[in-house]
């Protein structure tokens, strides 16, 4: 018997029962799976005094790639000087190729005004940006405001190293879907925030024994969206899912790929 009898056959009775109609249609009108979407290109610029950046930059970048569609490259500048002006800066076109910033050095006595400015720059210009704890406090003693003006907040000190709980001030922003209503955090820093910029909006806030700190917030800068958070002295702490759910969720955010519900846009998330 010719083999190929049985499967015309086959056909011929689909064809009859209608199914063969239905099973073509459904085959020529099927929405092609839609391309992956294009890593969005992530900047971590690290270093200076005071913590373990060097591991750091690795929780950091391997956590947010486990949840979100992120690519990296990390520069890390293991000189640990406060007054150290980090050399990628010197490059007028430091942020040109990449979608999102993150800030996660500490040096708080670089005053070089030019210097500065020619960092906020790039991000008034529209490049996002991240910043992560000790960012908070680099460039603090610099006379030009605009540092605090990228970031949204002023803040030139902290209290000692305790645990701290952090409460949800904003429980159906998307950053903070997720967010626990209150997250014990480990052994933290709590940044005193001496004044907020009329484009942050607060997020989170610690009680710390210099009254209550907000201590997460999004911001606008010029053309850019900012998130930050003073949250991420210890290792405990950044390698946290929680710490790095909020991460996750705030670049996402900076950089337009967090929809209203906290998830990340189709092609964005893992």
């Amino acid at each position: 018997m010719n083999p190929a009898v049985p499967h015309l056959a086959k056909l011929a009775r689909l064809f009859h029962s209608g199914r063969f109609a239905v099973l073509f249609a459904a085959a020529l009108f099927a929405t092609p799976a839609a391309p992956a979407a294009e890593p969005l290109r992530a900047l971590l610029i690290t270093g200076g005094c005071c913590h373990d950046f060097a591991h750091q930059k690795d929780l950091i970048a391997t956590g947010v790639s486990a949840r979100a569609n992120v690519t990296w490259t990390i520069i890390f500048d293991p000189n640990d000087t406060r007054e150290h002006m980090l050399p990628v800066y010197t490059n007028a076109d430091w942020a040109r190729g990449y979608n999102v910033i993150v800030h996660d050095e500490c040096y708080g006595y670089v005053t070089n005004i030019t210097f500065v400015e020619g960092i906020t720059r790039a991000h008034s210009n529209g490049v996002p940006a991240v910043t992560l704890h000790c960012s908070t406090h680099s460039y603090r003693m610099t006379a030009t405001d605009e540092w605090r003006k990228l970031l949204g907040v002023s803040s030139y000190q902290h209290e000692k190293l305790r645990a701290f709980s952090v409460v949800n001030l904003r429980p159906e922003h998307p950053v903070m879907k997720g967010f626990p209503a209150r997250w014990d955090d480990a052994p933290d820093e709590m940044y005193e925030i001496k004044k907020l910029w009329p484009d942050c909006v607060p997020l989170g806030q610690g009680e710390g024994t210099t009254g209550k700190h907000v201590c997460i917030w999004v911001n606008t800068y010029g053309k850019a969206r900012v998130f930050g958070t003073t949250l991420g002295h210890s290792n405990d702490t950044v390698s946290n899912p929680v710490y790095l759910d909020l991460v996750t969720r705030g670049l996402l955010w900076a950089c337009g790929r967090l929809d209203d519900q906290g998830q990340p846009l189709p092609g964005y998330g893992k």
